[in-house]
């Protein structure tokens, strides 16, 4: 069995399939898919915010019973096992599933005449799942690395100059492999062969995915559909267009290079 390093990618992972058990599962109660769950019970009554008085209505997702799901489904595994890998993916689970309700909205409606709101009905929703994935990206480019302190109970910080971790940050044990050459007990599949863009500079771009190996170009031809027009009644009819089209795929590794790491 390949061995999965405890790295900054597997703290990543472990934190976004937290965060999307959590979003589908309050998700799933606010539409009613579930017979255990429904809108969140504790937003009921009269409540008040820095524009005044409202009344909560609506069906406020309930997101306390996704994470209380999600911690007692996806934790069962890692409780079975006090070691470091699995103190580690219990804080990052965490990490993942209280972002989802870092990025609640409360979203309103007015009543009154012509829109005056002398009354408003607020819930709380959820935002689209895209803002807790940008944010755990951004907290997967600033994990702390850590160690297991004495007695097994937390993290101590790997390098004294850097600051210690906290319960929102993504926290590892283990460097990452390397990820340009294939290395299957790693489970790197390497970037060679990857479609690359020329012109970016992101991680994207083929100066970084191809780890200064270079990158092959290949001009295809594409069809696309093109003069689009809309016809009475009702359809659109397109035609067929071809284009060439330069793809960009980067370089395999030199032979004795890849041999090194297989």
């Amino acid at each position: 069995m390949a061995h999965k390093p405890g790295s900054r990618e597997a703290a990543f992972v472990y934190a976004i399939s937290s965060a999307g058990v959590v979003y589908a599962l309050t998700r799933a109660c606010s539409q009613g898919e579930l017979k255990t769950c429904n809108c969140d019970p504790q937003k009921r009554g009269r409540a008040n915010d820095e524009k005044g008085e409202f009344d909560w209505g609506g069906c406020s997702d309930n997101v306390n019973y996704g994470i209380k799901f999600a911690k007692a489904f996806i934790d069962a595994k890692e409780r079975t096992v006090r070691d470091a890998r699995a103190l580690m993916n219990l804080h990052n689970n965490r990490c993942g599933r209280t972002a989802v309700k870092r990025f609640m909205n409360m979203e309103c409606k007015c009543h009154g005449v012509s829109g005056s709101c002398t009354l408003r009905t607020c819930w709380m929703a959820l935002s689209d799942f895209r803002k807790t994935g940008d944010y755990l990206r951004r907290k997967y480019n600033g994990a702390v690395e850590v160690t297991m302190n004495q007695d097994g109970t937390g993290f101590a910080v790997a390098n004294k100059a850097f600051r210690k971790a906290t319960k929102n940050d993504l926290v590892y044990f283990e460097n990452s492999p390397d990820y340009c050459l294939q290395d299957k007990a790693a489970g790197s599949l390497g970037t060679a062969g990857r479609v690359c863009n020329k012109t970016s500079r992101g991680t994207d771009g083929c100066e970084v995915m191809c780890c200064g190996r270079g990158y092959d170009t290949t001009r295809i031809m594409q069809i696309t559909k093109c003069e689009c027009k809309f016809k009475w009644c009702c359809a659109v009819e397109c035609k067929d267009c071809e284009e060439a089209v330069d793809i960009h795929t980067c370089k395999a590794p030199k032979r004795a290079e890849w041999l090194d790491k297989t």
